[in-house]
């Protein structure tokens, strides 16, 4: 069996220092051992069985990752939802993956308490950390349970959501592994691998973004399974990760372009005060990062900058500082088990510097969109799978994009899917037509931007602008929520109703660049 795994981690080294929390409370591996396997016990006592869903609803906490390894061991598939969603969209989620549990934070209590009603999760499978109306402790789940390893153990996985050009998002399911799930420890820490961290060495990975992203909890649970050090921030601050940089000794971490661009604002004399000199692998992908944001960054931090560029369906490129330095602006070569091609509209692969659809290939991994076959077979071409973006491959291989998926925005590293705000905005009398799309934003990439056309005989203006933007409040998450409003006569569209969004959007970014 392999000595990877945390389990194997933990069984091996009780005492290893698995996890500190976002109050800086150290947690042995032995200890959140004993805990995961509690509430394996208890799951299964209450009727959990393998193949089933849990749902979660919330924060980095030592809860989400004890959930995790759980899910993991016990041949469950585990649903994280963004603690930004509003109830109806948190309930959607939860009807969709069919969750049989869900475990709420009392920090999210209104929302997460509707979405369960709404959803109709049964009064008895509602799980609550700290105290929310209608819900067990969560605690409860692990009374009385024994701390040994539960039997029959197999391999679960992460079902991440995705949203798509419709606005709905899709669960990206994949086939149970089967097996102890020590036998996938390598595909779980897989990522980090490439990336040059090793097993068993004295690496620490500091986790300052949501875990409900995939990528995130990709890269700490990788951290776990390779019997690493994980230290868990709950609000990321710039000076608060330097202060944990510094005493904790932390070599990687997984983040996002806005986190470099808050960082390189400090003041010098603030920069300076801490040693980052352990940082070894500070790897960044979810959204465009800028050059010179880059570039300052390895001037900072040194040649510790790497880069990857995948997706929840599959990888991906990456590379490494040395490597951007020479090809400032790629997002990299093909991972070992990847491939990428650029297609034209035709399906034909196309040559060097010839600008097209990105596809890719990873081989032994597969996946479909949660009940949604047709989603799942336009996005394939033969053994490849897109998801909208458009670049090209250099004479060497390397890959550049040059334009985002159709229309979506990123912000902060989120991304926003127009359609859905569209649909929302739809339905209010005084609008008669909506478009949505990404302006520049110099801390968070893009924000979002509603360009509306009111409908007949109403006046458009800042009272209008405002009643917009209180209709969206409790309908959308807040950082879906269109942050202005502009108004157009008419909107731009060909006479089968095709929107031409650009026309909209270019003037925004006059004088920007806007492709990656």
């Amino acid at each position: 069996m392999s000595d990877l795994g945390f389990w194997a981690v933990a069984a091996a080294d009780p005492d290893h220092l698995a996890l500190v929390d976002p109050d800086e409370r150290p947690v042995a591996a032995g200890e959140l051992l004993a805990s995961c396997n509690r509430l394996v016990h208890g799951l299964r006592a209450h009727g959990l069985r393998p193949g089933e869903t849990i749902a979660v609803v919330l924060p980095n906490s030592v809860e989400m990752i004890e959930i995790y390894l759980a899910v993991l061991q016990a041949g469950w598939y585990l649903v994280p939802i963004n603690h930004h969603l509003v109830g109806p969209e948190i309930a959607y989620i939860l009807a969709d993956s069919e969750a049989r549990v869900v475990v709420g934070h009392e920090r999210f209590a209104d929302e997460v308490a509707a979405a369960a009603e709404e959803a109709g999760i049964p009064a008895g499978s509602r799980f609550a950390v700290g105290t929310v109306d209608g819900f067990s402790s969560y605690e409860s789940l692990k009374d009385g349970q024994p701390e040994t390893a539960p039997d029959g153990r197999t391999t679960g996985a992460v079902m991440n959501y995705t949203s798509g050009t419709t606005g709905r998002p899709k669960g990206v399911r994949r086939r149970l592994p089967e097996g102890p799930p020590e036998d996938s420890a390598i595909a779980f820490a897989g990522l980090l691998l490439l990336f040059g961290l090793a097993p068993h060495d004295d690496n620490v990975h500091i986790c300052g973004s949501p875990l409900y992203h995939t990528a995130v909890l990709v890269f700490a649970g990788g951290a776990m399974h390779l019997g690493h050090t994980l230290v868990l921030m709950d609000k990321w601050t710039p000076e608060g990760m330097l202060r944990l940089i510094e005493r904790y000794r932390v070599t990687n971490s997984h983040m996002v372009p806005t986190q470099f661009h808050r960082l390189l604002s400090l003041p010098d004399d603030t920069r300076a005060r801490y040693d980052v000199s352990s940082l070894r692998h500070m790897v960044h992908a979810a959204a465009p990062c800028p050059v010179e944001i880059k570039r300052r960054m390895i001037e900072w931090w040194g040649p510790v900058i790497d880069e990857y560029y995948a997706a929840s369906e599959g990888g991906g490129t990456l590379v490494m500082a040395p490597d951007w330095l020479e090809h400032p602006g790629t997002v990299g070569k093909p991972w070992p088990i990847s491939e990428v091609v650029i297609l034209d509209d035709a399906g034909r692969e196309l040559g060097p510097n010839e600008i097209g659809t990105v596809y890719r290939h990873m081989a032994g991994v597969d996946f479909e969109y949660y009940k949604d076959r047709e989603k799942t077979d336009r996005s394939r071409h033969g053994k490849f799978f897109t998801v909208g973006d458009v670049g090209l491959l250099d004479d060497d291989g390397w890959l550049f994009l040059r334009d985002r998926k159709t229309d979506m925005i990123i912000s902060g590293g989120a991304n926003i899917y127009p359609a859905e705000i569209e649909s929302v905005l739809l339905t209010m009398p005084k609008v008669g037509d909506a478009a949505v799309f990404g302006i520049p934003h110099d801390d968070w990439g893009e924000e979002v931007k509603a360009v509306i056309e009111p409908a007949d005989g109403v006046e458009p203006g800042s009272e209008l602008a405002a009643e917009i933007l209180a209709f969206c409040e409790g309908r959308l998450a807040h950082y879906k929520t269109p942050k202005t409003v502009d108004f157009v006569t008419e909107m731009p569209r060909d006479p089968n109703g095709k929107l031409y969004k650009r026309k909209l959007r270019d003037p925004y970014w006059e004088g920007r660049d806007a492709a990656i």
